[in-house]
């Protein structure tokens, strides 16, 4: 089916090329265009077609195309006859040409969308970015222009862009000015004689005014920045200057008869953009009963002081930098800096310094944000001093929560399925999160008292006095420095030495009551309270804990946790806890821990890696630079704060995060299956049954054997060696005598030549650690060219033997 249009002069017998053509979106367009200014219509015909890629995969053509495609046909009248062109492109944006760019179409609207939707997935753009190419008869590009391409080298937009910065710096450089063409009077009231010489930076398209006008516009517009032309430059004024007063406790745009003025009349407001000296007035005529905080707190600007206040702050700032340190670690410092210089960035008119009062607003609206979000504004009862302890931090919504998401009888479930309610718990310490021995508790005692994630102060350090003698016992694994230097100081100059936490180790989460500061180093005493505090109201069953050194750490545990909290749920009869060790320092144990606390090898631990802490450690430690210099409980309420909006921005992003995990786990199981079952295969049933009794009794009682421990022992090598010398003394006694020599006993020279292996092996340590920067090949050569002489069957000459090694080690190399 062809749409003609009226001015078509084309032949019925022409249109058969359209008509044999693959079927899609087809339609005509005479497209007339002006030929050299004279007037005269260049008369031609248009064909688009939206043909799939199905279509042709299903007529055999060799060139296989993986997406639709445009086919666009054009036939043009010459002095001959007609000209016939036939163009191919391949993108879903072009396809949309065929739907938008001329509107004689087949598709109904349901199609169209789909076409559009298909486009604003692949490259996200609208019809109206497509139409502005179509407008200038140009196809529009096949990706964006303003995305990084693959494949090629820059930017393609900054390349464009570099051909027109000097019409941006023209731009510029006329904004600096009255613009290009300035008017003389005021543009907005007409008056005769009034001067336009005022411009408002914020305001879109206010222009050049007079002083009466842009008062006038900035009745309700206080804290936007004016600039007056001087003749010469642009120069910053303020509103208060100009006689602007900003009136509270009256509705806007009223005035009080009887206004109070702020104390002094030097009040400041520090927003955004700037440090604004204002003129303000609080109600003094009896009509609002409400004092000077509320009356600004209405206006949204928070108040320094609580009594004859001289500076605010805007819900707005306060609400930018409390996004921004969360998501830059952006000191106060750095962001009140950047507002002072944003006021004055040449130091002749500096703006009064109010930094120690920012930084007390900030701490303060960030408190008042935490007990807002959690509630405790709509307490009629308890007020905000009386929040309970990690009442105000957020929970992790997938972790299992009785009561809140788990079923009834969750408790009575088979043991086979507990797994299913228990609690991932990951432990670790950060000792990039030092505090310096500043300012003390009585001077800044903090405004949260274990309100969220940090523990008590007070209660904390009543227990740490109990245990400030302890001595940690050194290791029985590898030399864990967490064991080993658990007692080293922080340094001088220093009253912490970093944070310690617990984390829920599925969803990386902080857990409610779960940091403190760390005096010394990785203390027992110190993980246990948090490991206690951190569950002190949980009532599950089983429990999997991860620490980096639990092989360590768990031993006696439980006697620790008897003397902390005797009610704790970890000693309830029906709890097992499972002790694990993360899937990254596993390594660094002996092979009897590997076993026992692999991830891999415990039940309903799944593919878990124990790792939480540290993931988090990596966006917490930019922060390291502020809390160092911040008194103890600024401190401690900061770390509140970060952790809050750490744990909300991995609930925001729990969707995404589960369902591609749950994807990851679908699409993989059905090969695990059939590789486990692949593998049975080929084990005798006996052996595969005795080792399936031997798995499900070591789970169901760690206690039993481990089968996945090396049940073969290796002897040692003084036992070889004294294995050996018994059978010579043996031989011997008998007049049995193989030795090579008189001298060196085989079994001397069997030990020799291991210790020959050892030198050879240092050797090639060494070789490679002083030579890295020289080819391996000129290293063989070299020892090769050394010559040597016949070697004593007695001697023990430490050199010669070096020499022997390297030289035997060369060639091996070889």
């Amino acid at each position: 089916m062809i749409y003609r249009h009226a001015r078509s002069i084309v032949p019925e017998n022409h249109l058969t090329l359209f008509e044999n053509s693959t079927s899609g979106a087809i339609f005509v367009d005479p497209m007339g265009r002006n030929q050299g200014g004279t007037g005269k219509k260049k008369e031609k015909i248009k064909c688009v077609t939206h043909v799939p890629s199905a279509v042709f995969q299903q007529g055999g053509s060799s060139n296989h195309l993986p997406m639709p495609m445009v086919r666009v046909k054009k036939l043009k009248k010459t002095e001959s006859g007609f000209r016939a062109t036939d163009t191919r492109y391949h993108s879903d944006v072009n396809a949309a040409i065929a739907a938008f760019a001329w509107k004689e179409t087949q598709l109904s609207d349901s199609q169209l969308d789909a076409v559009w939707n298909r486009v604003h997935q692949s490259a996200g753009w609208d019809p109206g970015y497509v139409d502005s190419f179509v407008n200038m008869d140009q196809l529009p590009p096949e990706i964006d222009p303003e995305l990084p391409k693959t494949g090629q080298k820059g930017d393609k937009a900054m390349h464009e862009w570099m051909q027109h910065a000097d019409a941006f710096l023209r731009a510029l450089l006329t904004l600096e000015g009255r613009g290009q063409s300035p008017t003389v009077h005021c543009s907005q009231c007409q008056v005769t004689g009034a001067k336009a010489c005022y411009r408002c930076l914020c305001c879109d398209n206010l222009g050049l005014v007079c002083e009466r006008c842009i008062v006038s516009a900035h009745q309700y517009l206080p804290l936007h920045r004016i600039e007056f032309w001087n003749d010469i430059y642009f120069a910053k004024v303020t509103l208060k200057s100009l006689g602007l007063r900003i009136q509270l406790g009256h509705s806007a745009g009223d005035k009080c008869p009887r206004p109070n003025m702020a104390w002094g009349d030097d009040f400041v407001i520090i927003d955004c953009d700037q440090i604004h000296p204002v003129g303000l007035d609080y109600c003094g005529c009896g009509r609002s009963s409400k004092g000077q905080v509320e009356q600004l707190l209405e206006r949204r600007l928070y108040p320094a002081t609580v009594v004859n206040p001289k500076t605010a702050a805007t819900f707005r700032v306060l609400e930018t930098f409390e996004l921004l340190q969360y998501e830059s670690k952006l000191s106060t410092y750095e962001y009140y800096q950047t507002i002072s210089r944003l006021t004055d960035n040449t130091g002749l008119h500096v703006p009064k310094d109010r930094y120690p009062t920012f930084l007390r607003l900030v701490h303060q609206w960030r408190h008042l944000k935490l007990l807002k979000r959690t509630g405790r504004g709509h307490d009629p009862i308890r007020g905000a001093s009386e929040t309970r302890p990690g009442e105000c931090a957020l929970l992790c919504p997938p972790c299992p929560h009785p009561g809140i998401n788990l079923p009834e009888g969750w408790e009575n479930v088979d043991r086979g399925l507990k797994f299913l309610y228990a609690l991932n718990l990951a432990l670790d310490a950060n000792f990039r999160m030092k505090r310096k021995d500043c300012s003390s508790e009585a001077a800044d005692p903090g405004l949260s008292r274990g309100y969220a994630y940090v523990v008590d102060e007070s209660a904390f350090q009543e227990y740490l006095k109990k245990h400030e003698n302890e001595t940690e016992p050194k290791s029985t694994c590898s030399r864990h420095d967490a064991v080993n230097l658990a007692d080293m100081r922080p340094g001088q100059g220093y009253a912490s030495s970093g944070i310690a936490t617990v984390e829920c180790s599925r969803h990386n989460s902080k857990r409610p009551l779960a940091v403190c500061s760390m005096q010394r180093g990785e203390k027992y005493c110190n993980m246990d309270y948090i490991t206690v505090l951190s569950v002190q109201f949980c009532i599950l069953q089983l429990f999997f804990i991860s620490y980096d050194i639990a092989c360590q750490w768990f031993i006696h545990l439980l006697q620790r946790i008897l003397q902390i909290d005797p009610s704790s749920p970890l000693l309830q009869p029906d709890v097992e806890i499972r002790f694990l060790v993360p899937k990254f320092h596993l390594p660094a144990h002996i092979p009897a821990c590997r076993n026992r606390f692999a991830f891999m090898l415990t039940p309903g631990a799944g593919l878990g890696d124990g790792e939480a802490p540290e993931r988090g450690w990596g966006e917490l430690n930019p922060l390291a630079t502020s809390t160092r210099e911040m008194g103890p409980g600024t401190r401690r309420d900061t770390l509140d704060y970060h952790f809050g909006d750490y744990n909300w921005r991995k609930n925001i992003r729990l969707g995404d995060s589960l369902l591609k995990k749950m994807k990851t786990a679908t699409s993989d199981v059905a090969e695990h299956v059939i590789a486990h079952q692949e593998l049975e295969a080929t084990i005798s049933p006996e052996k595969l049954s005795s080792w399936t009794d031997a798995m499900v009794a070591w789970e169901l009682d760690p206690s039993n054997p481990n089968p996945y421990e090396v049940a073969v022992k290796t002897p040692t090598q003084a036992a070889v060696r004294r294995q050996l010398a018994e059978e010579e003394e043996k031989a011997l006694a008998t007049g049995a005598d193989v030795s090579l020599s008189d001298e060196v006993s085989p079994c001397s020279l069997i030990a020799m030549g291991i210790d020959l292996e050892g030198e050879q092996y240092v050797c090639h340590v060494v070789i490679c650690s002083l030579f890295s920067h020289y080819p391996l090949e000129a290293i063989v050569e070299d020892v090769n060219k050394i010559t040597l002489g016949p070697l004593p069957r007695s001697s023990n000459h430490p050199g010669q033997i070096t020499l022997e090694c390297t030289y035997t080690k060369a060639r091996r190399m070889v």
